[in-house]
């Protein structure tokens, strides 16, 4: 995984969970909605960047 990738990654889910806190805050649903979705989004990009890095070692 790139250096580039993980700090892209990592600011999309800290993104996440700011949107996530400003809509429990707010009451705003699908602010708090989106963050999740960031989240879970960063989270299927580290997984398949993990993927990539363990056949390329092979």
């Amino acid at each position: 995984m790139g250096l580039d990738d993980k700090i892209g990654n990592k600011g999309q889910d800290l993104g996440g969970k700011v949107k996530e806190g400003l809509g429990k805050a707010t009451g705003n649903e699908n602010m708090e909605a989106e963050g999740h979705k960031d989240q879970a989004s960063s989270s299927l990009k580290d997984a398949g960047e993990n993927v990539k890095d363990a056949f390329k070692r092979d």
